[in-house]
């Protein structure tokens, strides 16, 4: 009987009908739906003792998250001024919606190829200069097994790093000084005259960029020598039994270990492409090298805060165009990254 009523029962209450015509009512089985009830309830029971197993880092994770929301999110509710007029006077809400117009005006305005043409061969060198130094440094600091010169070395090209941005100018500017710099000194010593460098369009793109080498090398390498450190010793001792050198050992062994952060590093710094530190750009500018040296970050300054009838609108349009275009890049760079079977953000 219990067998020939299996095909008829179901997830519910059903009827029957009996050779007599009697309708016969069948309990379900309910055990699927309670076992699936006690999933739920202990999935629930496990995250809560997670949560209070741990909850002196989750109390940790506040700040960050606060930092997050009312630095990063919150400030995007006044991204929407790029679509409007904006006045101060009416406020974001009142202001008229003018969709697409101050971006339509960036795109057509004279200054527009030459603004970007800047910043992407900027960007560009600088990415190309100053990425693959902190791997040489990392590998060079890690052959070296004379620990008082490596801490040494360590600290001479960590020091810069620390060095504010105006501190860091003021000394680039003295330095390359055509009449009163340590250069402009040797060169009168020479014989010849010192050229003004920092009037010169030429000479700014490598100004910034190489002074930029010597001051943030030493500390971006730390991360590779971490990701050294992790390597197994035994790769390297099995290679000086084969008779491998440092260089191949470098090639072989250290190499592929870092790869996955250098990869990881490299997506990040893609996604950096057009913050090129405005701060420098805009104290290293002056009237005789602006013709190079205006990037996207200078003029948005110069249009929204600095003119004498303040746009903010259009200033919003144009750093909403440099963000959506550093997204853009970062997902390329992190789908290509994918498709080569190497390291990606997600």
């Amino acid at each position: 009987m219990t067998e020939w009523l299996k095909p008829w029962i179901r997830y519910r209450n059903d009827w029957l009908y009996g050779s007599n015509g009697a309708r016969i009512q069948v309990s379900i089985n309910n055990k699927r739906m309670t076992s699936t009830q006690e999933v739920v309830t202990t999935n629930k029971n496990r995250i809560s003792r997670q949560l209070l197993k741990g909850w002196q880092l989750y109390l940790l994770l506040i700040l960050p998250l606060l930092y997050l929301a009312l630095f990063r999110y919150a400030p995007m509710y006044g991204a929407q001024i790029a679509f409007k007029n904006y006045s101060i006077t009416k406020g974001i809400m009142e202001s008229p919606w003018v969709g697409i117009a101050n971006f339509s005006r960036f795109f057509h305005s004279y200054d527009f190829w030459r603004i970007l043409t800047n910043t992407l061969l900027l960007s560009l060198y600088h990415l190309l200069a100053t990425f693959p130094f902190p791997i040489l440094l990392a590998l060079g600091l890690n052959y070296i097994h004379h620990v008082r010169f490596r801490k040494t070395l360590q600290l001479v090209t960590y020091a810069p790093h620390f060095i504010s941005v105006v501190v860091m100018v003021g000394l680039i500017l003295q330095f390359l000084s055509p009449r009163i710099g340590p250069l402009a000194s040797l060169s009168e010593w020479l014989g010849f005259t010192m050229p003004n460098v920092m009037g010169d369009p030429n000479w700014f793109k490598s100004v910034y960029v190489w002074s930029d080498v010597w001051q943030h090398t030493g500390f971006s390498c730390i991360i590779f020598l971490a990701a050294l450190a992790g390597i197994d010793p035994a790769l390297h001792e099995a290679a000086l039994m084969d008779g491998a050198s440092k260089v191949r050992r470098m090639w072989h062994i250290d190499l592929p270990g870092i790869m996955p952060i250098a990869i990881i590093m490299l997506i990040l710094n893609v996604g950096h492409i057009f913050d090129l530190g405005f701060e420098k750009v805009l104290l290293m500018q002056n009237p005789l090298n602006t013709r190079t040296s205006e990037i996207i970050d200078t003029y948005v300054y110069n249009v929204g805060l600095k003119s004498a009838v303040p746009n903010f609108s259009y200033a919003s349009a144009i750093g909403l165009f440099k963000n959506v275009i550093a997204f853009i890049l970062v997902m390329s760079v992190n789908q290509l990254s994918k498709k080569f079977g190497q390291s990606s953000l997600w």
